[in-house]
């Protein structure tokens, strides 16, 4: 019987973000108070076995690490940013394109992806948008390509994201290392969903000239960056990367920090007090939101690692989980969608206690459903007419979200759906 309330608890929540009746967060949080309550756990006791000290108070603090990473990651975007590194890349790129409408969205898309590594959401789409959608425009490429461009190169970076690796390790509970040797591998496949979207898009759409509709201009003090300082990007991640390579452990946060005062030294070394203290005040803004989110997901992890999940769950899972590794890979290529709308597959969201639910059951690897759901994550990040940096390109190219989603899910199911298989062909034998 608690299994059923279980599942119909998360369903019920499932509806009321996907329908806006309730915030992200609020509804998380509630989701993992009332699993407490269905599996009997009493209200006050040890912090691993009550709600108030373990699921909401430990469970507050359960994705620390994580979000210090986002609170680095969006110090170094926001370096990005007052440094003019970000402008600078996106210009240069730009300029590499001429006058060639997909040469010019081809060279925005590379840009992107260095921004992705660093840095998402909304932020991320702002450092790309602000030159990279009015250059397209004013170059011939439609609105929605423009738009859908920016957010498929951030996609496209999100794989070598540090943040990323972080927060998948300590969701699913894995080593960081597996994290990332499973995102690389699938990189490629990202890369050429990405490259596959620009080429179907310079074949199928036609050459509009936005001369005669006024582009968004762009509402920023232009900056410039010597050439040295534009691999800023690069470092965090060539710096936990290389290290790898040598059997030697680099943290994340660590990487950051670098990148942080390369970014800092090679453009404004006269300006360093001040400078670092400006971009870290505004990464504690850009960081906010994650933050909170990540706060409330990892009461949720909490909840659904609870005494009492696996005996509620188990009998529920084992009779509908496949087994055969081509009906699992299928089956959750198919529902890949479910990811949008906030729904139940976004690991960012509901599906960070899906995840919770298949790792303490056991009825799969651990490796499987990282895989899993890393791939399904791309979904959100491109496609979801809910993600700041979707809403934010759609309405600076003057488009509606949902023709960014219309456009671009065909691209980013089929890449998770390729992710998918490639965690069933390395995980599941």
């Amino acid at each position: 019987m608690s299994g059923i309330l279980l599942l119909a608890a998360m369903a019920i929540f499932v509806i009321l973000m996907m329908t806006k009746k309730l915030a992200t967060p609020l509804a998380l949080m509630a989701l993992a108070v009332i699993i407490g309550i269905i599996l009997g756990i009493p209200w006050l006791g040890k912090p691993n076995d009550s709600i108030l000290s373990g699921i909401v108070a430990s469970g507050a603090t359960a994705l620390a690490a994580t979000i210090v990473a986002v609170v680095f990651g969006s110090w170094l975007g926001a370096v990005m940013d007052e440094t003019g590194i970000a402008q600078t890349l996106v210009r240069k790129a730009v300029e590499l394109g001429g006058d060639r409408p997909y040469a010019v969205a081809f060279a925005v898309w590379f840009v992107a992806i260095f921004v992705g590594t660093v840095t998402g959401s909304a932020p991320a789409a702002i450092l790309v948008g602000l030159i990279g959608i009015p250059a397209m425009l004013a170059a011939g490429v439609p609105r929605t390509v423009a738009a859908s461009t920016v957010v498929v190169g951030l996609w496209c970076g999100n794989p070598l994201q540090l943040q990323t690796w972080k927060y998948l390790s300590q969701a699913m509970g894995v080593p960081q290392a597996d994290v990332v040797g499973f995102l690389v591998r699938y990189f490629p496949i990202v890369l050429i969903g990405g490259l596959s979207f620009l080429f179907v898009q310079s074949r199928i759409a036609g050459r509009v000239y936005n001369w005669a509709v006024a582009a968004p201009r762009a509402r920023h003090v232009v900056r410039t960056a010597p050439w040295y300082a534009l691999i800023t990007p690069a470092i965090p991640i060539g710096l936990v990367l290389g290290s790898a390579a040598f059997g030697v452990s680099f943290d994340v946060i660590p990487a950051l920090v670098i990148g942080i005062l390369y970014g800092v030294l090679t453009t404004r070394p006269r300006e360093f007090n001040a400078v670092m203290l400006r971009t870290a005040y505004r990464g504690l803004e850009l960081a906010a939101a994650p933050t909170y989110l990540f706060i409330v997901i990892g009461m949720l992890l909490t909840a659904v690692r609870m005494p009492g999940i696996v005996d509620a769950l188990h009998p529920i899972v084992s009779a509908i989980a496949p087994h055969n590794p081509w009906v699992y890979a299928i089956g959750f290529g198919v529902l890949a969608p479910l990811a949008l709308y906030r729904g139940p597959l976004n690991i960012v969201g509901m599906g960070v206690g899906i995840a919770g639910v298949l790792l303490a059951l056991g009825t799969y690897p651990a490796l499987l459903v990282l895989g899993t759901f890393a791939s399904i994550n791309g979904i959100v990040g491109v496609s979801d007419p809910t993600g700041t940096q979707t809403v934010w390109s759609a309405e600076y190219a003057g488009v509606r979200p949902e023709d960014v989603m219309r456009q671009t899910l065909p691209f980013t199911w089929a890449t998770a759906f390729a992710g998918i298989v490639l965690a069933v062909l390395l995980y599941l034998r």
